[in-house]
């Protein structure tokens, strides 16, 4: 099942082809660190995928639980992510660069069929939040890039630039969920007429400008505006989806997936795909042998975890994160 979003975003891709603070800038704290390696459940001699590496976080807790015998392989879109990721020596680590939807694909190639575990974290970093040369941030003027992979596709500025202003208002709505998308997309059409849109402050400015201003507003009025641009630059409901629904054949029966998402577009979609392809599916009345259980059917591990205060505390940047577990049960 493809959401609303999702089928929007490919409607939208085919007409354009004609996150708080950390301690200090550029250092990553994973969110859910602890919580999401222990969803994986790792075991020393298993194979594991971390999806997105960022800086690492959860790759070292898994190897760690390898104890020097199995496999983790990682991959990130980012260059610079991959970069850091190729300073480890542990035989049993390697690193693609690549997105996550790859993974089977890549698995293939490396003649690993089954795996015991996906963990994704699918949060900006840290260092691609505080990096200002990267475009993702409304609080820091920079170039407008926010490609994950800032060596292939169109930045935000190259989008907007030849965006018509129904496609502009339809991304905002639906990757932003703003109400005030129609607004916001009259007032980037109008700045364009005179002004070509290159630096994140000039965006920010012009979303601000086109909201009613409030008072005591939880968060800035470009918030919305660039989550829904970053999202069709990256593609990353799509990925998102194409991800899910690729690995199934390739998770080993007790084999995990953890997926950690930071807004109400992705969360929905890995909640309706675990429900889909939950065991809770399988009629309860009938008694079922293991054996009579269909291939591809997910146990959902317990409730939605999300991060304890002490954690939103320390990283306000955990706030809106939320950890779905499912494990395979054939």
């Amino acid at each position: 099942m493809v959401t609303h979003c999702l089928r929007g975003w490919k409607t939208l891709r085919s007409d354009s082809s004609k996150i708080g603070s950390t301690a200090s800038a550029g250092f990553h704290q994973s969110v859910l660190l602890a919580e999401a390696v222990a969803a994986l459940n790792v075991r020393p001699g298993g194979t594991y995928v971390d999806g997105t590496y960022g800086r690492g976080g959860h790759s070292k807790e898994i190897l760690k639980r390898l104890q020097g015998s199995g496999l983790l392989l990682a991959f990130d879109k980012d260059p610079e992510a991959v970069r850091h990721g190729e300073q480890f020596t542990n035989p049993c680590f390697s690193i693609t660069h690549s997105s996550f939807n790859e993974a089977k694909k890549v698995l293939a190639e490396r003649g690993i069929s089954k795996v015991d575990g996906f963990l994704i974290d699918l949060g900006v970093s840290s260092p691609q939040l505080d990096d200002a040369s990267r475009g993702f941030s409304f609080r820091k003027d920079g170039p407008l890039d926010m490609r994950m992979d800032t060596e292939h596709g169109l930045s935000a500025a190259q989008w907007l630039a030849d965006a018509t202003e129904e496609e502009i208002s339809r991304v905002i709505y639906l990757f932003g969920e703003e109400r005030h998308a129609k607004k916001i997309a009259r007032a980037i059409c109008k700045f364009r007429e005179s002004n070509s849109i290159n630096r994140t402050s000039q965006l920010a400015e012009i979303v601000r400008s086109a909201i009613p201003s409030r008072n005591n507003l939880k968060k800035d009025p470009a918030t919305k505006t660039f989550q829904a641009v970053r999202i069709l630059v990256n593609g990353e409901l799509e990925e998102l989806d194409m991800f899910l629904r690729s690995i199934l054949g390739i998770m080993r029966k007790g084999a995990r997936l953890a997926v950690i998402s930071f807004h109400s577009l992705e969360d929905r979609l890995v909640k309706q795909f675990l429900r889909e392809k939950s065991s809770s599916n399988i009629p309860s009345k009938i008694p079922l042998r293991q054996a009579d259980i269909p291939v591809g059917v997910l146990k959902v591990m317990g409730k939605p975890i999300k991060p304890s205060e002490d954690e939103i505390n320390k990283n306000p940047r955990a706030r809106s994160a939320v950890l779905r577990v499912a494990e395979m049960m054939q």
